[in-house]
């Protein structure tokens, strides 16, 4: 769609803007995001996962019988 479309209806504007303009929006989220990665490499930091107490082992399953 975009540049290469030649359909001039308001549906048409309308959908070829919203195109342009989510294209745009990805391409500076892709640049953007590749100079604050190169600013900050050590941004996000392992959590160490708490230690949990042991829990009770799972009920014993319900006796069936076997005919």
């Amino acid at each position: 769609m975009g540049n290469f479309d030649r359909r001039n209806s308001m549906k048409m504007k309308r959908r070829k803007s919203q195109v342009k303009k989510k294209a745009r929006v990805a391409r500076k989220a892709a640049a953007g995001g590749a100079k604050k990665r190169a600013a900050a490499p050590a941004a996000k930091k392992p959590v160490a996962k708490r230690a949990t107490k042991a829990s009770a082992p799972p009920a014993p399953a319900a006796p069936t019988e076997a005919s």
